[in-house]
């Protein structure tokens, strides 16, 4: 084994999702390698970061379960934002410098009228806080360069915006919308809408799609099961087609599913439309995905290595 593919010693291959509570004030990242550690897993990936100071939902994929982190980056998400009216900050958080002030005179009424502006497809710019990139750098490394540079708007959806409170300035809001929308920038939108300027105060992802109202872990949580035992914190996993809920399943006989791990494509009498669709056997065991074609005929798409 060449140096580039050593494992790490007592790590081990272990494939599954874990639904991560990320603590405020870490990166994603950091997150991801602590999980990482106490699973002593060999390989891992996170699917979407979070701000620094958000907290909330982290999908984590172990092993085999990366190949379909996409789906999950791709996912719709929810949020509970508290946005701080009156003044504005140079990172749209609380992490930033103010940069203006003013005074808050908006009643309920503008309130709603406002979040109702935003619901349904919009385009938002990015802000220069953000890992975007501009020719090659990333824009938060521009920023803290003091550096601005013009960014193009991009198109996000916002599937709902619901008012939860208002009190001293203080906005609270549900947030449900596509990959790549910033609340952060939201929020700063939302206070110009509003004429009084805005600034993400807490940030809390409460949802990634199709892990809707599922227990998710903390830190600590993970560091007393791994106390007890690799195989208590192996319980907190989902299976890695748990992601995959919204594909049509299809079930192969196992020689079927040799031809496709061989690279071939298989003949199926009861195919699902065209499209791709998870692919199990009788048993219920996940081995990948597979794309449908109009003819009934199944090519492998992403599998399972199940070599290991």
């Amino acid at each position: 084994m060449g140096r580039g593919a050593r494992k790490p010693q007592g790590f081990r291959d272990i494939d599954g999702i874990l639904l991560l509570d990320k603590p405020g004030r870490i990166s994603s990242n950091k997150a991801l390698q602590t999980a990482r550690f106490l699973f002593k897993a060999n390989k891992a990936g996170h699917t979407g970061s979070l701000d620094p100071l958000a907290t909330g939902m982290l999908p984590i994929c172990f092993g085999e379960a990366t190949k379909y982190s996409a789906y999950l980056i791709d996912a719709s998400k929810t949020y509970r934002a508290i946005c701080q009216l009156g003044r504005t900050t140079t990172t749209a958080d609380a992490e930033g410098e103010i940069t203006s002030e003013s005074a808050v005179q908006v009643s309920l009424d503008d309130i709603t009228t406002v979040l109702s502006q935003f619901v349904g497809c919009i385009d938002q710019i990015p802000p220069m806080h953000s890992a975007v990139k501009h020719k090659g750098q990333r824009l938060y490394r521009l920023a803290r360069k003091g550096k601005e540079v013009e960014r193009n708007a991009r198109k996000i959806e916002i599937y709902s915006l619901q008012f939860v409170s208002f009190k001293d300035n203080q906005l609270e809001i549900d947030v449900h919308c596509s990959k790549g929308t910033y609340i952060r920038t939201l929020a700063e939108d939302i206070g110009n809408a509003l004429g009084c300027g805005a600034y993400i105060s807490s940030l809390r992802r409460t949802g990634v799609e199709p892990f809707w109202n599922q227990a998710s872990y903390s830190l600590d949580d993970l560091r007393e099961l791994y106390e007890q035992g690799l195989d208590y914190l192996d319980r907190c996993l989902l299976p890695v087609n748990s992601a995959l809920v919204d594909l049509p399943e299809l079930i192969v006989e196992p020689a079927a599913a040799d031809f496709l791990k061989q690279g071939r494509a298989v003949l199926v009498d009861e195919a699902p439309l065209a499209g791709l669709i998870s692919l199990v056997l009788e048993n219920g065991q996940f081995i990948g995905i597979g794309q449908a074609s109009s003819d009934g005929r199944i090519s492998p798409k992403r599998l399972m290595n199940t070599a290991r």
